[in-house]
C-alpha cells in the first residue's frame, strides 16, 4: 500500500507556549496573559498560542492517514528545539519532505519512522515537532494499510505482548490546583495533580511553605471526596509534583536543604507516595545527571515513599539512556514530542524497563487529541508505569480523550481475541 499524496496543514494546539525563564524570573499574570518580555529565542511574547502542522497522507485505496506536529509549552528551554511556529516550516516540508514521502510502502512503519528520524534538510535534523508529527501518520498509515489497530502495529514491530490491561493515568491541573484536585480525585486517576509549581513566590513559598501547605490540603481531600462524592472504593492515588527546579532555586542549590525540604514534602503526603519531578535545574545534562543523583541517593538511604522523577535536560533518547545508566532517578519522563520519532518513544520505555528505571511516558498540554490518542496506542504497547492525560490543561477533557481512547482499544483487542 503506496502513499500517494502528503499535505501539511497549520493548526492550533490545545494550550500554549510559555517562556519559561521570563516566567521564573517573574513574569506576573494579567488575566491569562504574562506581562513584560519574553527571554528566550524566538517568543515575541511570554505567552503566545500554540500551534501544530497537521500531516495528512492519502493511502492508494483513498484513505487518510494523520499525525500532528506538536511543540511542548516550554518549548526553547533545558536544552529543547526551539520554538515551533507553523509558518516558518510549512514551506520547506512542502517542498522537500513531501516528495521524499511519497510512494513510501505504508505498511513498513518502523522503517519509514526511523527514516524520517535520520532525514537531514540543509544538513540539519528536522525539528522534533515535525519528526513526531510525521511518525503519528506513518503509524496510522501503517495500521489502515494492514487492517489492524496501532497497538498492534507496535507490538508486531517490537514482538511485544497483545495489551489485556490499562496502563495508569497521570493528571495535570495547570494552574487551577485545586478544583481540578477535585476532579481528578472524583474520576479516580492514578497519579496526580502535576501542579504547576513553575514559580517561588506565588506557588512554592519563600520558605517552601506554599507547596507544603497545598500537598497537606490534597491528602485532606483524598478522604472528603470519597465522602462527599459518595465513593467508597480503597483509592489511593500518588502524588506527582512538578517543580521545575524552584526547589534548587530556592536553596540556591545547597543539597542539605533541599534534602530536608523534600523529607517535609514527604511528611505532608504521609502515606501517599510522592514524585517529585525536575527538583533542580543545573543547566545542563552532565550537571543535572551528578546533581540529581546525589538528591536520589541521599533519600535511598533512608527514606521510602518519595521517588526522584527526572525531566529538565533528559529530552532526547540518548538522554534518558544516559540518566538511567546513571542511575540518578527513581523515574524518567519520555516527553513524547521531545523525541521526535515516536519508534523512539517506544524505545526509550522499554529501555527503562529492561534497567529498571521506571519510565513515565509524558508530553505536554500544548498536543493535540490527535497525538494523545496516538500515545495511548504507544503506551499500551510498550506498557510504561503511568501516560500523561493530555492535551490541555483543563483536565476533563484530555481524561475522556486518554481514557476513552484506551478503553475503546481494550474492548477491540477482545474483541478480536479467538475466544471471544
Amino acid at each position: 500500500m503506496k502513499i500517494v499524496n502528503v499535505s501539511f496543514v497549520a493548526g492550533l494546539s490545545s494550550y500554549y507556549f510559555d517562556d519559561q525563564s521570563a516566567i521564573k524570573q517573574g513574569a506576573k499574570q494579567d488575566g491569562f496573559i504574562y506581562l513584560g518580555q519574553p527571554v528566550t529565542p524566538g517568543f515575541n511574547a511570554v505567552r503566545q498560542r500554540g500551534e501544530v502542522i497537521s500531516v495528512i497522507l492519502q493511502l492508494e485505496n483513498g484513505q487518510y492517514a494523520v499525525g500532528d506536529c506538536c511543540a511542548v509549552q516550554y518549548s526553547g528551554a533545558g536544552g529543547r528545539d526551539p520554538l515551533f511556529l507553523a509558518e516558518h516550516y510549512l514551506r520547506m516540508l512542502d517542498r522537500q519532505v513531501k516528495p521524499m514521502m511519497i510512494g513510501m510502502d505504508a505498511r513498513n512503519f518502523l522503517s519509514n519512522s526511523r527514516k524520517v528520524e535520520s532525514l537531514r534538510i540543509d544538513d540539519q535534523v528536522l525539528h522534533t515537532a515535525i519528526r513526531y508529527g510525521i511518525s503519528q501518520a506513518l503509524l496510522e498509515a501503517a495500521a489502515l494499510s494492514s487492517n489492524r489497530l496501532k497497538v498492534e502495529v507496535i507490538c508486531d514491530a517490537y514482538d511485544l505482548a497483545i495489551p489485556k490491561s490499562r496502563v495508569a493515568l497521570f493528571a495535570q491541573s495547570g494552574d487551577d490546583r485545586y478544583a481540578s484536585v477535585d476532579k481528578m480525585l472524583m474520576k479516580r486517576v492514578d497519579a496526580l495533580p502535576h501542579g504547576l509549581i513553575n514559580n517561588i513566590p506565588d506557588k512554592l513559598g519563600y520558605q517552601g511553605e506554599k507547596l507544603i501547605e497545598y500537598i497537606q490540603w490534597i491528602v485532606s481531600r483524598v478522604d472528603k471526596v470519597a465522602l462527599l462524592a459518595n465513593l467508597d472504593d480503597g483509592y489511593k492515588p500518588d502524588l506527582h509534583i512538578d517543580v521545575y527546579g524552584t526547589i534548587g532555586k530556592l536553596f540556591e542549590d545547597d543539597l542539605d536543604k533541599i534534602d530536608n525540604y523534600l523529607r517535609q514534602l514527604k511528611a505532608a503526603a504521609g502515606d501517599l507516595n510522592l514524585y517529585v519531578e525536575g527538583p533542580i535545574d543545573m543547566g545542563s545534562v552532565d550537571a543535572q545527571i551528578n546533581v540529581l543523583g546525589q538528591i536520589k541517593d541521599r533519600i535511598d538511604r533512608d527514606l521510602e515513599g518519595l521517588f526522584i522523577v527526572a525531566d529538565e535536560w533528559c529530552n532526547t533518547k540518548q538522554d534518558i539512556v544516559n540518566f538511567v545508566d546513571a542511575k540518578c532517578c527513581h523515574m524518567v519522563q519520555i516527553k513524547t514530542p521531545d523525541l521526535g520519532c515516536i519508534h523512539n518513544v517506544v524505545e526509550a520505555v522499554l529501555y527503562c524497563k529492561e534497567k529498571g528505571v521506571a519510565a513515565y511516558q509524558g508530553g505536554t498540554c500544548n498536543e493535540t487529541d490527535v497525538s494523545a490518542r496516538a500515545c495511548v496506542h504507544i503506551a499500551m504497547a510498550s506498557q510504561p508505569a503511568r501516560l500523561l492525560v493530555k492535551p490541555g490543561m483543563g483536565f476533563d477533557e484530555g481524561m475522556h480523550i486518554v481514557n476513552n481512547e484506551m478503553e475503546r482499544v481494550l474492548a477491540m483487542l477482545e474483541m478480536q481475541a479467538p475466544d471471544h
